[in-house]
């Protein structure tokens, strides 16, 4: 009446699957770094301040993210695309980086020299309605660039920043500059 069964060990087709899993699932668990201290810079919140810091640092400009608590999308980027060490070291290398809370009530100082809440600066000045919103600054404090929501990964995030800093907003839009990446790393994958 009793029947038995094999024991797991005598069954490697089940063995590979699961081990597969569990080290996909240890490896996708890396925290990275945190965005807290290495993504964003410090900040007393005087973004005219701050471009005269970028400038005498040799920045590109200034990455505003305009963000909010609740928000998934942002809590995403942080856990999946700014903790990453490549992704800080790049940003960080070309732009100074500040968080602006748009539900905030802290005084900031606009890139005018203007006081004005974190809520008031997102929407009032640059109509931030959904988190997140990337908002990049040239060195005399004018909108370059906004990117609004997640980026698919952390590579997108990074064309994003290539797009800035190369200037390429000056001739296209960032839709057809990640395309013209796309084309062109394809053809030179075909070609090697």
């Amino acid at each position: 009446m009793f029947q038995t069964t094999k024991p797991i060990a005598s069954a490697p087709w089940l063995l590979a699957p699961l081990l597969m899993l569990l080290s996909s699932s240890v490896l996708a668990a890396d925290p990275g770094r945190d965005p807290g201290q290495y993504f964003f810079n410090q900040t007393f919140g005087d973004f005219s301040e701050e471009l005269e810091t970028a400038r005498a640092e040799g920045k590109e400009g200034i990455l505003l993210m305009f963000e909010m608590d609740e928000c998934p999308f942002c809590h995403r980027m942080k856990t999946t695309v700014l903790n990453q060490p490549g992704v800080q070291d790049y940003f960080r290398e070309h732009f100074l980086i500040f968080p602006v809370d748009v539900e905030g009530d802290i005084e900031v100082v606009d890139f005018a020299g203007n006081p004005d809440t974190q809520k008031d600066f997102a929407l009032k000045q640059f109509r931030v309605r959904a988190t997140p919103v990337f908002a990049f600054f040239d060195l005399d404090g004018d909108l370059v660039a906004r990117y609004t929501g997640a980026t698919r990964d952390s590579e997108e995030f990074m064309l994003l920043g290539q797009y800035v800093v190369e200037e390429a907003y000056k001739d296209t839009t960032f839709t057809k500059y990640k395309r013209a990446k796309r084309d062109t790393d394809q053809q030179a994958a075909l070609s090697e």
